[in-house]
């Protein structure tokens, strides 16, 4: 995918390149000054005092990146922890480093011949940490509770669920979905006699950890739960911390922490006593293109829909070939990241044929041109029949890296003859906008579901999902043989054809109905004292999160 950069910027002339990297260059050293600027950590905390780690206790900064994962509790049905392991409580199913599902609190499920009833076996061994069992009416409580609060969690899939023995419980679909694996695998079971309104802050479950204190914004301290079915943990106190800017990375460098999440720009120098590590996160980043003309139709909120240049396909095409993914990973990220082409890249399901040769200023003016696009006036921007190739791209307003993405994304269009328009803006704003302008999306998720969140026709309702009312029945067909598939494996063909099945498709060959830009990796820096197995071994695909195999964490000096 990648082997061939070299030439693809020779696609760009000598003079060309270099203006570019300049500037991107001198917008990475603006933003990071601004970054560094606003570093600051909080005057009145009451942290535990720093301390040298050892077997019994680390110190983590999680970062401020991290800090919205914590910052309303810990009550799953809530959405606490979607994206990665849920630490005080126990899922169905969970995935390995290899991206396989395998067997946590469930012992086995099976899924009907309709493809509507899930049945589930749960183990016998299982103890919420005050004492009390684990039962399948836990199980259906916890689907029930989360299906009606409407949390980050999305479980509209779910019928009802039912406890149908003291060990064994059903989960009822009203329509067949295989991607409802990934909510056995991503929710935490809560206590059904337990769950209250104070649960959030006061967590009874049966994972590998428990939650001794949370200063919220600042730190959470949890122990190893003595009772639990798994592996227990060999670090028995992990005390977490965030902080903002490069506040993580002088902690490490003053010996304070044992692990830093830090930003990219700074995993390149070296910290005595530390290790830089590289995780390939799930930080996708990319344009979603409103899809119809602007024709006067609204969402239910009364927002506009439709934009007349992007939805031109020539247009979403253009801005495909002409942006250089790889600078974009060097220039913004130092290296830390790869090129993305849809929002499946490095995933199982990523089809590697709808890949293009990006960075091509030639070919996207090629398609431009072919399409009947002109500069007929000479100020540098085409026109067709008096339109000109012009947009507006939002960015949130508090994301500096957000910010240079978008920046830069204008500045590889110009010599194409696309202006853009670069508006930083709360989310509330670009709630109001998002179905009329281009927004810079940034997901953190593995979820297979993701496919038909950004691109099923019938999910265009004014709101996140599909927010560029992107149409295409042969990608619905798709998504709808994906869903209806008996297993994940089988589910991955349709998938790919999502995306490019030879003929069409939402990626750069088809309908380019987004443009994907890059995948973000996480770096940290760890002790040389810990071992953290394999959570920092590459992979071609998703790596887990940072804390999914925290519980195998060892402290190997003396």
């Amino acid at each position: 995918m990648y082997k061939n950069y070299s030439s693809s910027r020779q696609c760009l002339s000598g003079k060309t390149y270099q203006r570019t990297s300049h500037l991107l260059r001198l917008l990475v050293v603006l933003l990071l000054v601004g970054a560094a600027a606003c570093s600051r950590v909080s005057q009145n905390r009451s942290l535990v005092n720093a301390t040298s780690g050892s077997k019994e206790q680390i110190m983590v900064d999680l970062g401020w990146d991290e800090y919205h994962i914590y910052e309303k509790g810990f009550d799953p049905t809530m959405g606490w922890h979607y994206a990665g392991p849920p630490l005080f409580q126990s899922t169905l199913l969970s995935r390995d480093e290899n991206f396989e599902l395998v067997n946590d609190l469930a012992q086995s499920y099976t899924i009907s011949s309709d493809r509507l009833v899930w049945t589930v076996k749960i183990r016998q061994d299982v103890r919420f940490t005050d004492g009390q069992p684990l039962l399948a009416e836990d199980v259906a409580y916890t689907f029930n509770t989360t299906k009606d609060s409407f949390g980050r969690l999305d479980m509209e899939i779910l019928d009802r669920a039912v406890a149908t023995g003291k060990y064994q419980v059903e989960l009822h679909l009203k329509r067949p979905d295989i991607t409802f694996v990934n909510q056995l695998a991503s929710l935490g079971i809560v206590p059904k006699y337990a769950h209250n309104k104070d649960y959030a802050r006061n967590p009874i479950g049966s994972g590998p950890y428990k939650l001794v204190q949370w200063n919220q914004g600042e730190q959470v301290i949890i122990e190893a739960n003595p009772d639990y079915y798994g592996h227990k943990p060999v670090i028995k106190r992990i005390i977490l911390l965030f902080t903002q800017g490069d506040a993580a990375f002088a902690a490490a460098r003053a010996g304070q922490v044992q692990v830093a999440a830090i930003p990219n720009h700074l995993a390149s120098q070296p910290v005595e006593g530390m290790n830089t590590y590289v995780i390939k996160s799930l930080g996708h980043a990319g344009l979603m293109f409103p899809y119809p003309p602007r024709t006067g139709r609204k969402t239910p909120d009364g927002n506009p829909i439709g934009n007349d240049v992007t939805s031109n396909r020539a247009i979403r095409q253009a801005v495909n070939y002409a942006i250089d993914r790889q600078t974009l990973v060097q220039t913004l990220f130092n290296g830390y990241g790869s090129p993305a082409m849809s929002p499946a890249s490095g995933l199982p399901w990523d089809e590697p044929t709808a890949d293009i040769q990006d960075g091509d200023i030639n070919k996207a003016k090629q398609i431009l041109s072919e399409d009947g696009w002109r500069d007929t006036n000479g100020d540098g921007i085409l026109e067709k029949q008096r339109l000109k190739a012009e947009f507006t791209l939002l960015y949130n307003a508090q994301d500096a890296f957000r910010q240079g993405l978008a920046l830069a994304v204008a500045q590889m269009l110009k010599p194409v003859g696309i202006k853009v328009n670069v508006e930083g803006r709360s989310w509330t704003e670009i709630e109001r906008r998002m179905q009329s302008n281009v927004v810079l999306y940034a997901l953190e998720t593995h979820d297979s579901q993701q496919l038909s969140f950004l691109f099923k026709s019938s999910l265009a309702q004014g709101k996140y999902q599909n927010p560029g009312y992107y149409s295409n029945s042969v990608v619905d067909r798709a998504l709808d043989r994906a869903a209806a598939s008996a297993t994940e494996t089988e589910a991955i063909q349709f998938w790919k054809q999502v995306q490019w099945d030879g003929q069409t498709g939402v990626t750069a060959k088809g309908d380019a109905a987004s443009a994907w830009l890059v995948n973000i990796d996480k770096t940290y820096l760890f002790s040389t004292c810990l071992d953290v197995s394999k959570a920092t071994e590459k992979s071609h695909h998703y790596t887990l999160t940072l804390l999914y195999n925290l519980p195998n964490w060892k402290w190997i000096c003396q």
